[in-house]
């Protein structure tokens, strides 16, 4: 049976500790110009989006080329699927061409489905529940920083709205077991479930009600727009809704002195985080985008098996 990426709680701790081992080796290697591994032999993968997108699409395109593949880009209303066909139709006929699909879309139980009846590798590149790949190129970068200590004795920050990226923030500290401040504005808190299970699994997982109080000793202090892909309609109240929930130069300064700044971008400078945070010392954010493309390259090595 093929191995799916639907959460980050589809792997466990010993699958993640290999897939950064193996990350920051393919990282090395394109570094010093070996660009190029054959593992996936000219086969195809077939990147299904019905989302915007600059940093997946292109990531993962490149990970898949360097891996000596060829991606198949389509927009999800090219498909039959959006004209009726049934999910599992669409997922045994392109598992017969294809070897891993990449889906970007909004409902995430339209990946359980495809995934269900798939016999290749579905792998999520957002959804409106979740973002695995972006929090695996954010672990990673956390990694990169930590100079030796241990991942589980440092604390991450989430400030803003409690959505996909929240979600599954929640899922690597439960998975990982750091520790994990969340703080969102009334009505906007993560998912209640994965809220309550993450916190079960993890004692070191609080919400806060004020960001400065979340942001008190974090390594990392990490946020996205306040009005996501589908939210659009919505973003002068959520501008007013958050007003209070901005990473500041201040809010900064709660961390450890050595704190980073993550964002998923795009970002809004001035909205969900002031620019000169974004462009200080702390931001990390450009090595984060980057890493969106050496994780990627790891999990599409490990998920897809060598011909």
């Amino acid at each position: 049976m093929p191995k799916h990426y639907i959460t980050f709680r589809d792997l466990s701790p010993e699958e993640y500790s290999f897939l950064f081992t193996r990350t920051r080796k393919l990282k090395h290697e394109r570094y010093t110009h070996h660009y190029s591994r054959p593992h996936l032999g000219g086969r195809e993968v077939l990147m299904l989006f019905s989302k915007s997108s600059t940093r997946t699409r292109v990531s993962f395109e490149c990970a898949i080329n360097e891996l000596k593949g060829h991606p198949i880009s389509m927009n999800m209303g090219d498909s039959q699927w959006t004209r009726g066909e049934p999910l599992s139709h669409t997922a045994r006929v392109l598992s017969r061409y294809v070897s891993a699909i990449v889906i970007r879309h909004d409902k995430e139980k339209d990946l359980v489905e495809l995934a269900k009846w798939a016999q290749i590798p579905v792998i999520n590149a957002l959804t409106d529940e979740h973002h695995p790949c972006q929090v695996l190129a954010d672990v990673f970068t956390l990694l990169e920083n930590l100079n030796g200590k241990a991942l589980e004795d440092q604390v991450v920050t989430w400030i803003g709205d409690g959505v996909n990226m929240a979600n599954t923030w929640l899922e690597a500290a439960a998975v990982l077991g750091f520790g994990l401040h969340v703080a969102c504005p009334e009505g906007y808190l993560p998912d209640k479930d994965i809220l309550k299970q993450a916190m079960n699994d993890n004692p070191k997982i609080r919400l806060f009600n004020s960001p400065k109080e979340a942001a008190k000793g974090a390594f990392a202090i990490t946020t996205d727009v306040v009005a996501s892909m589908g939210f659009e309609a919505e973003r002068e109240k959520r501008l007013n809704d958050f007003k209070d929930y901005k990473v500041t130069r201040e809010i900064m300064a709660l961390g450890k002195n050595d704190a980073i700044f993550l964002h998923c971008l795009p970002a809004h400078p001035g909205e969900e985080v002031e620019d000169e945070v974004l462009e200080s010392a702390a931001s990390v954010i450009f090595d984060e985008a980057e890493n969106r493309l050496h994780v990627q390259k790891a999990l599409l090595e490990y998920l897809i098996p060598v011909l």
